[in-house]
């Protein structure tokens, strides 16, 4: 894994999110919007919040969530 994070945005994830088979379930007040996967069941929380790039922190989750890594995040951008 490389040590460098992709400056990513929430609509960023999502698409990635979307390509990995999450759906949309619900949006939390105007911050938050959660994704599941229907196959396996499989929920993250994206947080939305305009243009600006996620916390490494909040990227590192978001990944664990969806079952990849940071360089297939990479990849996938």
């Amino acid at each position: 894994m490389s040590d460098r994070f992709p400056d990513v945005n929430a609509n960023q994830i999502i698409k990635i999110a979307r390509k990995l088979g999450f759906e949309f379930i619900r949006q939390c007040g105007t911050s938050h919007a959660m994704y599941m996967r229907s196959e396996d069941k499989k929920r993250t929380t994206i947080p939305i919040h305009g243009k600006k790039s996620l916390k490494r922190k909040t990227i590192k989750a978001i990944c664990q969530d969806l079952e990849i890594t940071i360089d297939e995040l990479k990849d996938l951008l």
